[in-house]
């Protein structure tokens, strides 16, 4: 069935619970390359400096894809990938962490990348060059496996470009119901054209963004009062805001009366009227899987999720005074009328590039594993941690580690 592309809302009643556990990250963002630049402070307008140490690696996306294949999570990269060096360090970085690639090289243009200069006091700055993994064809997403159960990333990265944004957006807020749709608007968050982002923010079924993010979108500079805000301007989504030392302020959508209780029958969504036939985009090869990772199926040639490792132990979370108990199913809070304020262990950092990505890939494997929404949001606060503390962009934790980290705590 062909759905036309374009800003659509469902009607509330007709909404049915997410999923609280998907099966497998499909990553329809960019993963690109990150050249570091760790310098005194900023240069002046037309100044210059010297950098006190530099690196080449894989960042931009690849940093929430390596942060939740590290977890357990299984991970297909849907995104581009070019031809040339940059393209290389890319495959070769996601082949090592097991991660599956679902496009052949752009035989035309590289890999994109990004400068980032990072300050003594972590803090980074950025200016980016986008390549071969932005799509900009006519339907070239629409071959893209995203079937009920998966978890689907998308960053404002994506939504900016005038010629793939618009592209990836139609397909982003077109996927059908059970599909855990993951927005990540990102530092261009300003940036992004609002025929682009409105569709898919009335789609997402979760916000995560850092407190700048949320104040741009929200028109608000507190963080607890920018999250609240956001439920109202997203229309289905729960909210994130990452408030970096401070842990994060996680704002939970309670149920409306009309909506579907956890165990009721749930109807399907209306869909809007069927698009004119149109001819189908060329089908995708089947994904580029690492040699290390299990043969699996749901659909002919895609890998299939892996059953999720046990979830461990955690600790009791407190929140707020007389805030009640999320929801067994969903993790709503019933009374959402504010945030709950989730505060991250204390660290000496390092460096904050990619702390906002570990945050992003550990809770959506801790959503896998079962936890519920302030448990997984907890314990991806702790990844940020223990990421920040190390340079580099791509330094979250993986399983044994976080939970033994966690465990000394």
């Amino acid at each position: 069935m062909i759905i036309p592309n374009g800003p659509w809302t469902p009607p509330r009643a007709a909404m049915t619970p997410t999923p609280r556990r998907p099966r497998r990250l499909v990553f329809a963002g960019e993963a690109i390359v990150d050249v570091l630049m760790r310098v005194p402070g900023l240069p002046p307008r037309g100044g210059d400096l010297l950098a006190t140490s530099s690196q080449v690696t894989v960042g931009g996306g690849f940093n929430v894809m390596a942060a939740a294949a590290r977890q357990g999570l299984p991970v297909l990269y849907a995104g581009g990938h070019g031809t040339g060096p940059w393209g290389d360090l890319v495959r070769a970085a996601l082949t090592a962490e097991g991660i599956g690639l679902l496009r052949p090289p752009d035989p035309s243009r590289d890999t994109g990348f990004d400068v980032a200069l990072v300050e003594p006091d972590a803090e980074r700055t950025f200016v980016t060059s986008l390549g071969a993994e932005s799509a900009s064809e006519p339907g070239s997403w629409d071959p893209v496996p995203a079937d009920p159960g998966d978890a689907v990333y998308v960053s404002g990265y994506g939504l900016v470009p005038p010629g793939s944004g618009p592209v990836l957006a139609a397909w982003a807020s077109a996927l059908p119901d059970g599909v855990v749709l993951f927005l990540d608007p990102g530092p261009l968050v300003g940036q992004i054209p609002p025929e682009s982002l409105d569709p898919v923010l009335a789609r997402c079924d979760w916000l995560s963004c850092n407190a700048r993010e949320a104040t741009l979108l929200s028109a608000d500079a507190t963080p607890e009062h920018a999250a609240t805000r956001l439920l109202t301007r997203a229309a289905r989504a729960n909210v994130i805001v990452r408030a970096g030392r401070d842990g994060c302020f996680l704002a939970l959508r309670a149920p409306a009366a009309d909506e579907p209780r956890p165990g009721a029958a749930n109807e399907p969504r209306p869909q809007p009227p069927r698009a004119p036939a149109s001819p189908a985009p060329p089908a995708l090869p089947a994904p580029l899987a690492p040699p290390t990772q299990q043969a699996l199926s749901t659909s002919p040639g895609w890998p299939a999720p892996l059953s999720p490792p046990a979830p461990p132990a955690q600790q009791a979370l407190s929140t707020s005074p007389g805030r009640p108990a999320p929801d067994a199913f969903s993790g709503h809070v019933q009374d959402s009328s504010r945030p709950v304020h989730l505060t991250a262990p204390a660290v000496h950092a390092v460096d904050t590039t990619g702390a906002g990505d570990a945050h992003s890939g550990v809770f959506l494997a801790a959503l896998a594993d079962g936890l519920s929404a302030a448990d997984a949001a907890r314990r991806a606060n702790a990844a940020a941690a223990l990421a920040v503390t190390r340079p580099g962009p791509a330094t979250s934790p993986d399983r044994a580690e976080l939970d033994t980290w966690l465990a000394r705590r």
